[in-house]
């Protein structure tokens, strides 16, 4: 059984999720997230699928498009992105090894359900920027 404040504090939370309709807002944003994240990346030569839901999202990156070929896990590029994400002020969260356990490179993204558009815009915006960075800065657009 759970330590009582431990439930005390997670009935508070839900109560003001629900009081500040939190929920609505992580609909909205999520599909904003959702449409902003395919614009930016939907045709990008390194992203191979964009899935989540709501304010949970990711990117998966890859050596090419249409091949879905990862990266070599070597290049670590999902940390790659977030050194250029956190220098701009954003947080993401790196994944290697997604897709057996050594290959495979997402980045996630799990804004507050508090964001607001402008937040989620400017969110994929620097995210795009980071994605940009990193593969430029290591000419791994070149390499598989």
């Amino acid at each position: 059984m759970g330590h009582p404040m431990a439930a005390a504090a997670g009935l508070a939370i839900q109560e003001v999720i629900r009081r500040d309709h939190l929920l609505d807002n992580v609909r909205a944003t999520g599909l904003h997230l959702e449409r902003r994240l395919k614009e930016r990346f939907g045709s990008h030569h390194h992203v191979g699928d964009i899935r989540g839901r709501g304010l949970f999202q990711a990117i998966e990156l890859v050596a090419d498009r249409g091949s879905k070929e990862p990266f070599d896990p070597a290049l670590k590029v999902n940390a790659r992105i977030k050194r250029e994400a956190m220098n701009d002020g954003l947080m993401v969260y790196p994944m290697g090894g997604t897709i057996d356990g050594g290959r495979g490179d997402h980045v996630l993204l799990a804004p507050p359900f508090i964001s607001t558009s402008q937040d989620i815009d400017a969110i994929v915006e620097r995210l795009g920027d980071a994605v940009d960075a990193a593969l430029r800065a290591s000419d791994l657009a070149g390499r598989a």
